[in-house]
């Protein structure tokens, strides 16, 4: 479990009321899905197990709509063929085996995709909605559905629901938007390199006559518009992260699963093949602590480890407080001497600090410290309360140990002459 799936984990398991104040103050966006998650958890804690199912579960329906566009689009094969396109792409597995909303907005949209084509606009406007609920960047789907429906009295009547609709939590979230996404850069040349493989790929897919035209004004809108204009919008505010538009990879696999099944003779099975060996080999690698940024069960495994009952923990950079608390029986044995109020209590993700200066009355009066930091190659965070953190320890304490583990360092410190 990674930290954003702790964070799912963490407020899906708060009291109703309190997951209110939360969301009044920052992740508005995945309100929604932590209400979810929520029943989930009612019905059955069920750790990983009940955290992932539902988008395993979503990542199957998104995959099913895939097939049901390419089928009345392009016929049977076509159909088989997109769906399993879809289901293998490494992205899309990566979030299918991931306590976050992005597997259920892309069922979303795919299936409204699907209620557009057959103008079911009551179930398209219900439908696309629950998706921008779930995150409202699925509203960028609007704009590639315009390209196929905009004559359509109908669509038009819905994409206005929809905005509407969608108004209230757009309002809230614009002014969360720092705070939610301040660690964001503008997109950088691999996010436009990837970004060009991926119009290079769907616009060759798209040539030729194997693609039948209807097919093409759904697909490729679907593929290239939301995670283009989200790129270009991140020029002026940095909001793009690709999983944020996961769903336009249905686009991508609509083509390839066309062009596939008009392949003749073996060159389909050949194709398949040649496919399958990399995406196998990452599809193996997808499913490896590996291949996210840390794992909060490994941290507080190590943490377990070395630390004693009553020894002082230090949080650096802050933020990093995400990874003990999905392991409350371990965190409620440590003095989190930074800490000003809880999670709970602030309604906030990783709770406050105090103000550095007692942070640094606190430091030094402890015998003994667990740190937890960031990779070594991580920059620093030039916040007084941090700087006082390194600071201190740097002058009023002697290393005992430092350990890397799955994207996290912990450090062992005690006064000079006390380590083990």
């Amino acid at each position: 479990m990674w930290r954003d799936e702790s964070v799912t984990w963490q407020v899906a398991h708060r009291p109703l009321g309190g997951t209110a104040e939360l969301l009044g103050q920052v992740d508005a966006v995945h309100g929604l899905y932590y209400l979810l998650m929520h029943a989930v958890f009612q019905a059955w804690d069920g750790g990983l197990w009940a955290l992932r199912l539902p988008s395993v579960a979503a990542t199957a329906l998104a995959a099913a709509g895939v097939a049901a566009i390419a089928h009345r689009l392009a016929g049977e094969r076509a159909a088989l063929c997109s769906g399993v396109v879809y289901a293998v792409l490494p992205p899309v597995q990566m979030y299918a085996q991931e306590g976050r909303s992005y597997a259920l907005v892309a069922a979303a949209v795919v299936w409204a995709t699907y209620l557009m084509l057959r103008e079911r606009w009551a179930a398209y406007t219900a439908v696309l909605l629950l998706g921008c609920w779930l995150h409202e960047f699925a509203a960028l789907a609007l704009l590639a559905h315009a390209v196929t429906a905009r004559r359509s009295r109908g669509w038009r009547w819905s994409a206005a629901v929809v905005v509407l609709l969608l108004l209230p939590l757009a309002a809230v979230s614009v002014r969360q938007a720092e705070r939610q996404l301040g660690w964001l850069g503008r997109p950088g040349w691999q996010d436009w390199a990837a970004y060009g493989v991926l119009a290079a790929a769907v616009l060759l897919l798209a040539r030729g006559p194997a693609a039948p035209r209807e097919l093409v004004r759904v697909a490729v809108p679907l593929a290239l518009l939301p995670p283009g204009l989200l790129m270009a919008i991140s020029l002026v505010h940095p909001w793009y992260v690709d999983r944020y538009v996961l769903y336009a990879l249905a686009g991508l696999a609509l083509l390839a699963g066309t062009r596939l099944a008009a392949a003749r003779r073996r060159r389909p099975w050949l194709l398949t093949a040649a496919l399958l060996v990399p995406f196998g080999w990452w599809s193996v690698w997808l499913r490896t602590p590996d291949s996210r940024k840390d794992d909060v069960l490994a941290v507080a495994a190590a943490v377990r480890e070395r630390a004693r009952p009553g020894d002082a923990v230090l949080f650096m950079p802050s933020r990093r407080r995400e990874w003990l608390l999905s392991s409350p029986e371990l965190y409620g044995t440590l003095h989190d001497l930074a800490l000003a109020r809880t999670p709970a209590a602030s309604r906030s993700l990783q709770g406050t600090e105090l103000p550095a200066e007692q942070i640094w009355a606190r430091l030094v009066d402890a015998p003994r410290v667990v740190a937890l930091l960031d990779p070594a190659d991580q920059p620093l965070d030039a916040y007084p309360r941090e700087a006082v953190k390194r600071q201190t320890l740097a002058s009023h304490f002697d290393l005992c140990s430092m350990d890397e583990v799955r994207g996290a360092r912990i450090a062992v410190y005690a006064q000079p002459g006390q380590c083990p």
